[in-house]
């Protein structure tokens, strides 16, 4: 059977729980799909050539549906409850996997698994988000919420990596830091600030990807690498659609508007230059096929990291150092892509005003001047 026959049979024989609302043109095709199939086994009559061009036109419709997903889409794909979490990249492409538990201070944190394993010929530490797939196993891990001892726990591994000179493999996906009242008395904000702080000046590679939410500073605190990569259909941003129309508009009914707002797909964060590489996934998202999007991973992580060993430490420092300060260069680009120069009259500046400037990353204040008045 060739790959295009083998695609269109296993999206064919997905359950309807794996189509998502814009998805329900295919659903309509998957359930003609089905008819015929039972038609063919109860009456003996042969409606191969029949399935043959319905699996093909289901096939084509879901690479024009997926070539064209809007933000929200991506969204929604990006949460699908089949795609694939990192349990099952650490049952496919790692080896050997052996896992840390606790943070020595408090307790160990579901929400994220860690441990050593070997990815391809790399001996390297693993780190993921751990959302949980049925319900006891959510409620366990807060739905892929760490708490602070999750993040300490994190930093624990980074510490031994370094030690032992391995690197550091990342896994990216969940919705936010836990947002409770014992997470905030334990520390959270500090928590992922000094895994900011550390992993900026950790002493051995670190590459990273979102396979699915990118939410955040609960993000953040295991996102800090020397290569980030995504997954086609999976989101990064700083508060997600719903937070963010909650906001602005006092409504989570405007999320459609907020997510195209907050350029999180992989396509725009890729454009801004705040990651490095968009992971392809198999058509209809990861959850079409989960070993084939595991074996891409795979991929990706193996030619980073030998990459990234080519590098002395103090290179791959400054490197770092560079991504980094470099991740708001633009900010100067914002007008590059307007038809006509906006020319503007000079006006003399006045004692309350203040000019900031914006470059690679850096800020830089001018014209600060204060009142010769005395105060009153």
């Amino acid at each position: 059977m060739n790959n295009s026959t083998s695609t269109g049979t296993a999206m064919a024989s997905a359950s309807a729980a794996s189509y998502l609302e814009f998805e329900k043109p295919l659903y309509r095709i998957h359930l003609e799909i089905e008819q015929l199939e039972r038609d063919q086994l109860d009456g003996g009559r042969d409606f191969s050539k029949d399935l043959k061009d319905l699996r093909q036109r289901l096939k084509q419709m879901t690479k024009r549906l997926y070539s064209h997903l809007t933000a929200w889409e991506t969204v929604l794909v990006a949460r699908h409850p089949q795609r694939p979490l990192s349990p099952h990249y650490l049952g496919t492409m790692v080896r050997d996997f052996c896992e840390i538990h606790g943070d020595r201070l408090y307790g160990d944190d579901k929400a994220i698994i860690t441990g050593f394993g070997r990815i391809g010929p790399h001996k390297v530490i693993v780190i993921g988000h751990n959302k949980g797939r049925d319900t006891s196993e959510r409620i366990a891990c807060n739905f892929g919420c760490a708490h602070p001892e999750g993040y300490r726990k994190a930093l624990r591994a980074m510490k031994m990596a370094e030690k032992f000179g391995l690197p550091v493999v990342c896994l990216i996906d969940t919705q936010g830091a836990y947002p409770g009242i014992g997470a905030e008395e334990r520390g959270i904000s500090s928590a992922i600030a000094v895994n900011l702080r550390e992993m900026s000046r950790l002493k051995t590679p670190i590459v990273c990807c979102v396979i699915g939410e990118g939410g955040s500073g609960g993000a953040l605190g295991i996102g800090v690498g020397d290569r980030v990569a995504m997954f086609e259909h999976s989101f990064y941003s700083v508060i997600s659609p719903e937070g963010c129309a909650a906001i602005l508009w006092r409504t989570g009914e405007q999320r459609k508007l907020a997510a195209e707002s907050l350029k999180l797909t992989a396509k725009d964060l890729m454009r801004l230059n705040i990651i490095d590489s968009v992971i392809k996934e198999p058509m209809g998202g990861a959850h079409r096929d989960p070993m084939a999007t595991a074996a891409s991973l795979e991929k990706y992580f193996t030619d980073s990291l030998r990459d990234l060993k080519r590098y002395k430490v103090d290179t791959l420092l400054r490197k770092r150092y560079e991504r980094i300060r470099g991740l708001g260069s633009f900010f100067e680009k914002a007008s590059e892509n307007a038809k006509e120069p906006v020319e503007s009259k000079p006006r003399s500046p006045s004692a309350s005003d203040s000019k900031i400037s914006v470059k690679s990353g850096s800020r830089s204040m001018t014209g600060m001047k204060r009142s010769s008045q005395p105060a009153s």
